[in-house]
């Protein structure tokens, strides 16, 4: 066994040399080579990692070089106060749901949130309602939020309090957010959105709109994930009507009290390249997201998800490829191939690959990826057994809040009908959550966690095939 096993596991993986169709955007360093700016920071790196001495400010106090750079950001997002997250998005939407929300406050919720909206949910000790997830017939994919759930929801549950969305979701579909917040608002609700993989749209009107400018009350973006930004980064974002005072305690509460300068330099050089580059560099990679998903569209079993392929009334972000097969060929199998090619996507599903680009791609990237397709024995993709995906939702019988302090037992999944779940049972990908705390583990939930083993999808909440249930 070697001593160092993590870092020689990272440095075998980087000398792979994978075309990095994958998180972080700054793609293996790239985005950085790329200006003057980005090469000071890069050459300095390891020198950023100071503490908060005289003239460099404090994250949790700020009033000078760091209250001076915030503010930048706000004025390039247009928002009330924006805020840098060093413990990333987690922190961000515990905050969000902490400044928004009282105890046993009922609330509408996206049942395709990222975990630590269902976190905040159970801290906050929250009244959650699930809103539906849209399966796509014809590709297989959850491609949108239900909407006309949404708004029977909303109909339904006049005193909830509030609505907390995705936009845009892990495959870049965006749905009319503003026409949600305006149906919100005429029932007094707060919408707060969890924009993770949105903080480039900024950048270029050719992207979707940004959350914040469509009305939402709060938006969180990680930044690592699209923009020249490190791991672990994330912006807040509030709108006018929001306490200020409630939002900072929250922000800095769910934050580390030795927050990293070199994580907040990156944020900040972030931000510094979409303002001032990014408008050209996204029509450059637009452009070549254009070209080559027609080129690709020509090839026999793919095919490049497009706007004229979903449902009227939502958009797409061009800069992320869904890759879906023809019917009897596997995503998974098709990611796991790309990889063993030297194409390092970002997640598969039954019958798609999602490629996330950034400006710091090259056209080179895109011919890998075309010529992989292109040279592919597609034989090798064939899966008999591929089952629809369903967004089931089953019944609940206790609040998530009230399920954490009860006794638990893991049982084997097969004898668990009709039993309370106690942690989460959420198959990823897709990542919408199976079976959420509180809620009765039903037959037709059982049914599809069976195909999701079969096919060796990873289950969160699922260990040694058992899963954890409230002891009666």
């Amino acid at each position: 066994m070697t001593s160092t096993p993590l870092i020689d596991g990272i440095l075998k993986y980087i000398n792979e040399n994978n075309v990095p169709l994958s998180m972080p955007g700054h793609k293996c360093g790239r985005g950085y080579k790329i200006t003057n700016e980005g090469l000071l920071f890069l050459n300095n790196l390891i020198k950023f990692d100071i503490t908060e001495v005289d003239g460099v400010d404090n994250l949790h106090s700020p009033e000078d070089i760091i209250k001076e750079s915030l503010e930048l950001l706000s004025k390039f997002y247009e928002s009330k106060k924006s805020y840098f997250l060093v413990n990333g998005s987690t922190s961000g939407n515990l905050a969000m749901i902490f400044s928004s929300f009282q105890e046993g406050d009922k609330v509408i919720v996206e049942r395709n949130c990222h975990r630590s909206i269902y976190n905040g949910i159970i801290m906050r000790k929250l009244k959650p309602i699930y809103i539906k997830n849209n399966i796509s017939d014809i590709y297989d994919a959850p491609l949108s939020i239900d909407i006309d759930n949404l708004y029977k929801t909303i109909e339904q549950n006049q005193d909830a309090k509030g609505v907390i969305l995705t936009y845009p979701n892990y495959y870049g579909i965006c749905y009319d957010l503003k026409s949600i917040v305006n149906k919100a608002k005429l029932h007094g609700m707060k919408v707060i959105v969890d924009s993770a993989h949105g903080a480039h749209f900024k950048a270029n009107n050719r992207l979707p709109k940004d959350a914040l400018e469509l009305g939402c009350d709060m938006v969180v973006e990680s930044s690592h994930k699209t923009i020249p930004s490190l791991t672990q980064t994330a912006f807040l974002h509030v709108n006018e009507g929001v306490d200020l005072n409630v939002v900072d305690f929250y922000v800095s509460a769910f934050l580390s009290t030795s927050p990293s300068y070199i994580l907040m330099a990156s944020m900040e050089y972030g931000r510094f390249f979409l303002q001032e580059y990014g408008e050209n560099f996204y029509n450059e990679l637009l452009n070549l997201c254009d070209k080559y998903a027609k080129e690709i569209n020509k090839l026999s079993i793919f095919h490049i998800i497009s706007e004229k392929d979903l449902d009227k009334g939502l958009t797409l972000d061009k800069t992320r490829f869904i890759i879906n097969v023809d019917k009897g060929y596997s995503g998974h199998k098709l990611l796991n191939y790309l990889r063993e090619n030297g194409v390092q996507c970002e997640l598969s599903d039954c019958r798609n690959v999602v490629a996330i680009f950034s400006p710091f791609n090259t056209e080179e990237d895109f011919k890998k990826l075309y010529n992989e397709l292109k040279n592919c024995d597609v034989t090798i993709l064939k899966e008999k057994n591929i089952k629809a995906l369903e967004c089931h939702i089953p019944n609940t019988k206790l609040y998530p809040y009230e399920v954490l302090h009860k006794k638990q037992v893991l049982k084997n999944y097969k004898k668990c009908q009709n039993k309370i779940c106690k942690e989460a049972v959420v198959p990823y990908p897709p990542g919408i959550p199976l079976v959420m705390p509180g809620e009765i583990i039903d037959e037709k939930s059982l049914d599809i966690l069976q195909y999701y083993i079969d096919n060796k999808v990873t289950i969160l909440g699922l260990e040694n095939n058992n899963i954890v249930i409230i002891e009666e």
